[in-house]
């Protein structure tokens, strides 16, 4: 699954690529970010559909399970709902995220982290995941609003998100090799399919076939990185996101270290 993002892209690539968005956040800045992490509740841009209008609102990475009444148990839930697998949403109907088919909205986002696991390696190198020839990208996703009384009686409405996830693609597969959740990616799409994303005229029968949709490996770039979540300083002094090397790593779908060295770069 994808817990780590960046978005160093400036947002008005956003505003190209869909024209007629209006930006409804309350600060229209935007703090570019090297990495993100699920797991600190991050409230981001995000481009919802919603009556037939384009909109740019901030809203935080993790869907509230509001259907929970125990507050210690809806945190805890909280917690694994900030990705949603996209084969579930249309075939289990039971689920929450077929509650939410119809709340489209996109992440935007300059890249992707995930890590690789090597044999004979302690730790797993992470990588830094990106389309090829874009200045930003956006992932599907699925939105919820919830509104609760604040403390002076007025109505204050909040949104979460979960990213939609699919199987791998060959390059994603030989990144994302280990784990619980192994072998999967964001649903990558192509700018085109995005646009249709958050259509008005959208149906059912057009979300089952954009969730059939894998996005092909020779469209997606990759670079390993010095360290995604680790509080280790990085000697070079670059960003997070730019490429590593490291010695004996072996090129994707061979997960057995080199025996000579090798550069990358």
């Amino acid at each position: 699954m994808c817990y780590d993002i960046a978005l160093h892209s400036d947002i008005a690539l956003t505003k190209q690529a869909f024209p007629k968005i209006i930006d409804k956040r309350i600060s229209q800045s935007t703090v570019l970010q090297q990495h993100t992490q699920s797991f600190s509740f991050a409230s981001l841009p995000v481009v919802i559909q919603k009556d037939g209008e384009l909109s740019l609102v901030d809203m935080q990475w993790f869907v509230d399970p509001s259907y929970l009444t125990d507050p210690k148990q809806r945190v805890k839930q909280r917690i694994s709902m900030a990705n949603a697998q996209s084969e579930r949403v249309l075939r289990d109907k039971r689920s929450y995220w077929y509650t939410l088919r119809t709340n489209r909205c996109l992440i935007p986002l300059s890249g992707t982290y995930e890590h690789r696991e090597i044999a004979g390696w302690k730790n797993k190198v992470p990588y830094y995941i990106w389309m090829k020839d874009r200045g930003i990208q956006h992932i599907p996703s699925l939105y919820q609003l919830l509104e609760t009384v604040g403390t002076n009686g007025e109505i204050i409405t909040q949104g979460s998100f979960t990213m939609l996830t699919r199987t791998a693609n060959q390059t994603m597969k030989g990144i994302h090799n280990s784990g619980e959740h192994r072998h999967r990616m964001p649903l990558f799409l192509t700018p085109e399919l995005e646009d249709f994303w958050v259509s008005p005229h959208f149906s059912e029968d057009d979300m089952k076939a954009v969730f059939e949709y894998e996005l092909p490996s020779g469209l997606l770039d990759f670079s390993p990185v010095y360290s995604i979540r680790g509080k280790a300083v990085r000697p070079d002094g670059k960003a997070t996101f730019e490429p590593w090397h490291y010695e004996n790593l072996p090129p994707l779908g061979t997960d057995t270290p080199l025996q000579s060295q090798m550069s990358l770069f």
